[in-house]
């Protein structure tokens, strides 16, 4: 046992990240398929860490320990729209491809890894998983509340896509970055509207002061935030919240 210890001290601290459920093309096959982009696997693998995919599964709903005890800090990632369902909404005509059974599974997950004092990092679609598991509710479309599609200006890529972001001072959204404005890459429709019980806002888009990063405070790192530090290397968020997960695994081990 005390061997066995010494190498989970030892080894590689392990991201569990939640993937998507898509139809998706390859090779000689269009069929559904458990689908996350590489730059997720690649962000935590840089900074030293182990990835593993978290596929939904209906089961982790009522056992969401059955994966957390196995890793040592969760990524709830970008992807589809969130169900309006899941926050008491009728769906707006632009919110497409909702998976509520995905919704439901990283719902759990977050609720019980918070619980659990574990990291957790929400990005773009995960902050507002993050923000709905604790009560708050979405906006669905934010070019009808701000008149201006600036948060997601080509649809598929990350080109043009920067803008910035105040970020509170003190905050786990500035000490994660290591600044308090921050050029961010953006690719979203919907926000944040009633932020959800525990969690605060620290972060404010600098095009109209839409909330994009929020908190809790109580806790060692629980954070989401509106843009894909993933994508930009020149982020220094996905290093600390790394850090900040191979401090949990000694913690846990110890």
């Amino acid at each position: 046992m005390a061997r066995y210890a010494a190498i989970v001290i030892d080894g590689r601290p392990v991201i569990g990240i939640c993937a998507a459920l898509e139809r998706a093309q390859w090779t000689s096959w269009d069929q559904l398929a458990v689908l996350l982009p590489l730059s997720y696997v690649e962000a935590v693998q840089r900074e030293g860490a182990l990835a593993l995919m978290i596929p939904p599964d209906p089961d982790l709903t009522e056992t969401p320990d059955e994966i957390l005890d196995r890793v040592d800090a969760l990524v709830l990632a970008g992807g589809a729209d969130v169900d309006p369902g899941s926050y008491g909404e009728e769906p707006h005509p632009e919110t497409m491809g909702t998976l509520p059974a995905r919704d439901e599974v990283e719902i759990a997950l977050t609720r019980r890894a918070v619980e659990r004092d574990m990291p957790v990092l929400g990005i773009c679609r995960g902050m507002q998983v993050m923000n709905v598991a604790f009560g708050g509710t979405l906006r669905q479309h934010l070019p009808d509340d701000f008149g201006h599609t600036e948060h997601r200006r080509r649809r598929g890529t990350f080109d043009n896509s920067e803008h910035d972001v105040r970020l509170l001072e003190g905050s786990l959204a500035a000490r994660a970055t290591g600044e308090e404005a921050h050029s961010t890459k953006s690719h979203h429709h919907q926000g944040v509207a009633t932020i959800g019980e525990g969690l605060e806002v620290s972060g404010w888009s600098a095009l109209d002061e839409l909330p994009e990063a929020i908190e809790a405070p109580g806790n060692r790192f629980v954070l989401g935030v509106q843009w894909h530090p993933e994508v930009d290397e020149h982020s220094r968020l996905i290093g600390a919240f790394v850090a900040e997960a191979r401090d949990h695994r000694r913690t846990r081990v110890s």
